[in-house]
């Protein structure tokens, strides 16, 4: 198994420092710290219904019963857990650029699962290469973020990788917020979102890119080449393919927005020169 220093001192001294609210509001999931559109029976008044048999009579309003001659049980909010399920690109691409988009992703998969967990919820980790996925068993509390940094420190990108495949190779069963981490260079991204929307999931994606990406020296002749299939392109730079390329890279990020905004989905996109403080501030 290969581990790499991405969560190294400076990593750690700089995350005790972190913190980040995530609000979320789950109608299922085990007992915890969020609070849930479920009726339960914890401290916290949600609302009335009438009496069925069978009901705890000792949730009988009867102040409720005087007024108007029936009766009515309280409802109370009940706490629950929220789920979250965390998906890397596992795909070669993720390593392009001088400062790898893999560090980067780590780094906010990581931050996020702290701060998931701080708030008594669970993180489901999952690393999407040669598409399928391989998932890790979900963990809750303070304790399980050791498990989050060893799993992904030992997660190396390789290959190509169809994203779609890899998640829907998956079968999500309960519902909860599924974040994305990738540079979604693919053709079936709105397929992606539609099938974790069926699944009932809150989705955000998080789009990694390289300053190579996004803004290129394309100048001379040189060799572009595929770093998932290692084919080869010969091109030469000029003003004109530049602007081709930065329109080109302009459809493809409004694409993204775009598909985003129809489906309801969070958005963020992140330079690989950011921290990941910077990232999820943002």
């Amino acid at each position: 198994m290969v581990y790499d220093d991405t969560f190294n001192a400076e990593f750690y001294k700089s995350l005790s420092l972190f913190r980040m609210n995530l609000k979320m509001r789950l109608a299922a999931g085990a007992n915890g710290g969020r609070k849930s559109n479920a009726k339960g029976s914890s401290v916290e008044f949600s609302d009335f219904r009438e009496y069925l048999p069978g009901d705890d009579i000792r949730r009988i309003d009867w102040n409720a019963y005087a007024r108007f001659d029936r009766l009515f049980v309280k409802l109370f909010m009940e706490e629950k857990e929220g789920l979250f399920r965390i998906y890397l690109d596992g795909s070669a691409s993720m390593n392009y650029g001088e400062k790898s988009k893999t560090v980067l992703a780590k780094q906010i998969a990581a931050a996020l699962s702290y701060c998931i967990l701080d708030h008594s919820d669970r993180v489901i980790l999952n690393f999407l290469k040669k598409n399928k996925c391989e998932t890790f068993k979900g963990v809750t509390g303070k304790q399980g973020f050791s498990k989050i940094t060893d799993n992904l420190s030992s997660m190396q990108p390789e290959g190509e990788n169809d994203l779609l495949k890899s998640i829907c190779s998956q079968d999500i069963k309960l519902r909860g917020m599924s974040i994305v981490i990738s540079d979604f260079y693919t053709e079936h991204l709105e397929d992606v979102i539609k099938y974790l929307a069926h699944k009932k999931q809150e989705i955000f994606l998080i789009q990694i890119l390289s300053p190579e990406e996004l803004h290129p020296e394309l100048t001379g002749t040189f060799s572009l080449i595929d770093s998932e299939t290692g084919r080869s392109l010969k091109v030469t730079g000029s003003s004109s393919l530049e602007k081709d390329y930065a329109s080109a890279k302009d459809r493809f990020l409004r694409n993204i927005e775009s598909l985003c905004k129809k489906y309801g989905a969070k958005y963020i996109l992140a330079n690989t020169e950011d921290s990941y403080e910077t990232v999820l501030r943002g």
